[in-house]
């Protein structure tokens, strides 16, 4: 069992829990030579990030969404069940919460567990391929000038856009930078490509979603925007740029623990970003006693 961990947050607790649990079920646990250097956890083997991805027979991914979509990346050319278990902030597309993973990996032990498939991007540009599990992005860089470019589905013009920033997401990567832009919502069995503008000056101004069999390219007009995928920065793009969008289906397999509340959860998560207060304001809403347990001031 392989674990890919966020690359600065202290997850150790977590790992012994892991490698414990590991240590009495007959598998060895592995993670990257530098993790285990700096985390320093026994029980665990520390092995190259190659051999980390091609002998895993499934992955614990400790950290957020970006630690969990690391993680899918990782595996992708032979995808083996990945469990996301969330220490970041929102985490929606974890299934469990750090206090909850005891419990999940028991459930795995009993049988209570199954996998769901994930489609992915394919994002092509000259002779290089990269594999996007939630979004590819060409965002507008300040003083480069707004995001232009033409569209062309399956070979034929489709329109243009001129725009702050130019999402292409996935089906599970719909609740990220696509739903911030007011894209919509869909649910991750669906498959296909969504396209998204934020803040479009003119051209096309609203979400499409395209099948998955629909290849996608886009052809930079003018600015020279960074291009982001899954949230890292790639570089940046000249106009005469042109980038293929294509899905990839069964790209990545996600644990499921039954009776999880992870979906009810992301529900819960995506109606709170609507909120128009801060997180840290709803301990207001909270009764004196309740905020006092959480360390607040309760007057």
């Amino acid at each position: 069992m392989g674990l890919v961990l966020h690359p600065r947050r202290d997850c150790s607790p977590a790992i012994g829990q892991v490698a414990a649990w590991t240590s009495t079920h007959g598998v060895q646990l592995i993670a990257a030579a530098d993790d285990v250097a700096r985390l320093g956890v026994p029980g665990v083997t520390a092995v190259s990030v190659e051999e980390l991805a091609t002998t895993s027979d499934a992955v614990i991914a400790l950290g957020g969404d970006g630690t969990l979509l690391g993680a899918m990346r990782l595996v992708a050319a032979r995808p083996v069940p990945v469990l996301g278990v969330n220490f970041g902030r929102l985490g929606f597309l974890a299934e469990v919460e750090g206090p909850e993973l005891e419990a999940a990996l028991e459930a795995v032990a009993e049988g209570r567990a199954t996998t769901e498939s994930r489609s992915c991007l394919v994002v092509r540009q000259d002779d290089t391929e990269n594999l996007v599990f939630n979004d590819a992005v060409l965002a507008r860089v300040p003083g480069a000038g707004l995001v232009e470019a033409t569209m062309a589905v399956a070979g034929q013009p489709y329109g243009h856009y001129k725009c702050d920033a130019l999402i292409l997401a996935s089906p599970m990567g719909s609740t990220a930078y696509n739903y911030a832009a007011g894209g919509p919502v869909v649910s991750p069995e669906v498959a296909g490509v969504l396209v998204t503008p934020s803040a479009p000056l003119n051209g096309i101004s609203r979400s499409l979603v395209l099948g998955p069999t629909e290849r996608l390219t886009l052809e930079l007009t003018a600015g020279s925007p960074a291009v982001e995928l899954d949230g890292l920065l790639l570089g940046r793009l000249e106009p005469g740029a042109v980038v293929d969008v294509s899905l990839r289906p069964d790209a990545g397999r996600l644990v499921r623990i039954e009776g999880s509340r992870a979906a009810a959860r992301s529900r819960v998560k995506l109606s709170l970003l609507d909120l128009p207060v801060l997180p840290q304001e709803l301990v207001e809403l909270l009764p004196p006693d309740l905020r006092g347990r959480l360390g607040e001031d309760p007057r």
